[in-house]
């Protein structure tokens, strides 16, 4: 795919729009949701959970992880997402760009680091794996653990008996095929855009930038204290960032567009502080 070409997609919103009606923002409606999940969701979150199995996320850890797909600037790879286009999001005209744009000005607007600004820049540009040929279901979602016991408290945890790995005894426990306080490092998510992206950016950012970037999907863990028998101190300390940064993630769309061009010059300048001038993806 040349990138001049537009890939058009449906659904890829829909899944942040269903994580906005479960976790609302107090005192906030952005839209009138209806009371039954959209059938299209409940859907992917089927295809999700089925598909979504050890062998599977092991093979696209690999697959991804070499870093072989492109060599390209991290300007290049937001212009890159921005061929992507989601005819199912209705709430506005936004482009790729001006959506990661309001996430990095809100963190901009409250005064955090320059890392934290750049991270809500970043965040999403893992979802370019939809670019390079990967179903919906393989790239957002709320991430989970493969290889132990599956959450009540994950979204529509009835369809897990869908999933091979649902019949292993050996991943049916408390622990599976971890240890106790192992740590979230070793720990097998669900594949998707947030660990394809730390491992393009984590030889770059600092730690609390890259527990935002890898973590900020799993909901079960920050959001519902769901696996913390699998982490350790350091993914403890590290909470808080993944906390503070979900808030921005889920609750930075308004209605006023960012000027790409305009504010282009100083996320240049933010871009080029921390990486180099092309990454391998």
């Amino acid at each position: 795919m040349s990138e001049s070409t537009t890939l058009h997609t449906t659904g890829l919103h829909e899944w942040e729009e269903d994580v906005l009606e479960r976790y609302p923002e107090e005192g906030h409606v952005f839209r009138d949701y209806t009371a039954e999940v959209r059938p299209t969701v409940k859907e992917f979150y089927r295809l999700n959970h089925t598909y979504q199995t050890l062998e599977f996320i092991k093979a696209k850890r690999a697959q991804y992880g070499a870093l072989n797909q492109r060599t390209m600037s991290v300007w290049e790879a937001m212009e890159f997402l921005n061929t992507l286009v989601d005819d199912s999001d209705p709430d506005t005209d936004c482009t790729q760009i001006e959506h990661l744009m309001q996430t990095s000005e809100s963190i901009r607007k409250d005064g955090h680091p320059r890392w934290m600004i750049l991270t809500g820049l970043l965040h999403d540009l893992g979802k370019v794996l939809c670019l390079f040929g990967e179903p919906q279901w393989a790239v957002v979602g709320d991430t989970f653990p493969a290889g132990c016991a599956y959450s009540n408290r994950i979204v529509f945890p009835e369809f897990f008996e869908l999933n091979p790995d649902f019949k292993v005894p050996e991943y049916s426990t408390q622990n599976g095929i971890y240890e106790a306080g192992c740590g979230l490092e070793k720990v097998y998510l669900s594949y998707g855009h947030d660990e394809y992206l730390y491992q393009v950016v984590k030889n770059f950012l600092p730690i609390e930038a890259q527990y935002m970037i890898r973590y900020h999907s799993f909901y079960a863990w920050h959001r519902e204290s769901e696996y913390d028998h699998l982490t350790n101190q350091t993914d403890r300390d590290n909470l808080k960032w993944v906390k503070l940064f979900n808030g921005y993630d889920l609750y930075s769309k308004v209605d006023v567009r960012p000027d790409v061009e305009a504010l282009r010059p100083y996320y240049e300048e933010l871009i080029a502080e921390f990486f180099p001038p092309k990454i391998r993806w």
